[in-house]
């Protein structure tokens, strides 16, 4: 008989939801209520449907309940009531508040925390903010830009987010309309005193920069072009600096002196990369660091690209299993649970992985009686040992 080195009683799919406190998820049902008059269809078998959407890169309802079908006593002891029905998920996905799916997230991310401290340092509080518009068939939510010639136009889901810069899941989340301005996302943001924030130019809000400078929170963004501000100092730039890029170093006053709105008083550097040659123009309102301090910082804005690249490369976000508001949130939702747990997943083994081939991986082998993490450590045991009963079979065959 053919033996797996890396056989596991229990399919990768189970092996995942187990990294999942059933009553951590149990207390997120409790507050918001979510299974009161639920007869069969509960939230943990709800939100089990959806991750299942999720790992196997579901794009319709019937791909989601006829996969489920077909695993049979696989999901035995994956603690699910029933096997849900194409009109049963659709209602559920509709009527079942999002908000328990949000908590279930933010629940798990600081469960996880507890279990894994982070190694990095305790004043790491860098933080970039920046949004996402994930664009839908239709106009579910409000989408932005104009319609096209046929008055037809297609809706749209903003995805808010702010990550800490060493942490690769999000730390605040708030979804809107595609068409919303980027500035609604700040009154949902509280930095503690010493914290940096980094965000584009999107973000300009002149009442919510003094308001920063005054609790002690540093902010590094990019002037925009229709910012009118006067000079009040130029600062000498020396050598050094110039060979690292820095073309100026001004403090400034952003406002113009014919409206009554708030002025800033900052710090304005003009940057050219030296590997691309082009030329940037940086606010602040560090008025001490090294201007080329402040360009580097700006540079770290990049991580929270990469955070969306990762999830819209890889996690179902383009094809939906509802045309509702709600039913969206809670794809996105589950979406952002599945890449919290694949992360630990990723965390918990030593050997390096991307993260993608770690997503393909358990989608080819989600029902597979594999051990995950023993395959993670160790791909090059996974062979298959032959018995001497089963050589002396194939010699008599071959014969």
């Amino acid at each position: 008989m053919n033996e797996n080195s890396h056989f596991s009683g229990q399919p990768t799919f189970v092996q995942l939801i187990r990294l999942i406190p059933k009553s951590l998820v149990g207390q997120c049902i409790v507050d918001n209520g979510s299974d009161y008059c639920c007869k069969k269809f509960d939230t943990w078998t709800h939100l089990l449907t959806m991750l299942f959407s999720c790992c196997a890169h579901c794009d319709s309802l019937r791909e989601v309940t006829t996969g489920m079908a077909a695993m049979g006593g696989k999901l035995n002891n994956a603690g699910l009531r029933c096997l849900p029905k194409r009109s049963t998920l659709s209602d559920a996905n509709a009527k079942r508040e999002s908000k328990v799916f949000e908590d279930i997230f933010f629940s798990l991310k600081a469960h996880f925390k507890a279990i894994f401290p982070d190694s990095r340092p305790e004043n790491d509080s860098v933080y970039i903010i920046d949004s996402s518009t994930i664009k839908l068939f239709q106009e579910v939510f409000k989408g932005s830009g104009l319609s096209k010639q046929n008055g037809k136009r297609k809706g749209g889901l903003k995805v808010h987010m702010a990550v800490l810069e060493s942490d690769p899941t999000p730390s605040i989340i708030h979804l809107s309309p595609g068409a919303n301005n980027d500035g609604i996302f700040l009154k949902y943001l509280g930095f503690s005193e010493g914290s940096t924030v980094i965000m584009d130019m999107g973000y300009r809000n002149f009442t919510q920069f003094n308001r920063w400078t005054r609790e002690g929170v540093t902010w590094v963004t990019r002037l925009h072009p229709h910012t009118s501000y006067i000079t009040n100092r130029t600062n000498v730039t020396p050598k050094k600096e110039k060979k690292l890029g820095v073309r100026s170093d001004l403090f400034i006053r952003m406002g113009s002196d014919l409206s009554q709105a708030e002025k800033v008083n900052c710090r304005l550097v003009r940057f050219k990369s030296p590997e691309s040659g082009k030329t940037f123009s940086f606010i602040s309102n560090d008025l001490v660091s090294p201007a080329s301090v402040i360009a580097a910082t700006y540079k770290k804005r990049w991580s929270i690209e990469l955070l969306f690249k990762r999830l819209k490369q890889n996690m179902p976000l383009k094809y939906f299993l509802g045309d509702n508001p709600n039913a969206i949130k809670i794809q996105v939702w589950c979406a952002l649970i599945t890449d919290l747990l694949l992360q630990m997943v990723r965390r918990q083994v030593k050997r390096k992985w991307a993260f993608s081939n770690i997503v393909k991986l358990i989608r080819l082998h989600l029902f597979n009686y594999m051990e995950l993490f023993s395959f993670l450590e160790n791909p090059e045991r996974s062979v298959i040992r032959t018995t001497a009963a089963d050589y002396q079979l194939a010699l008599k065959l071959s014969g």
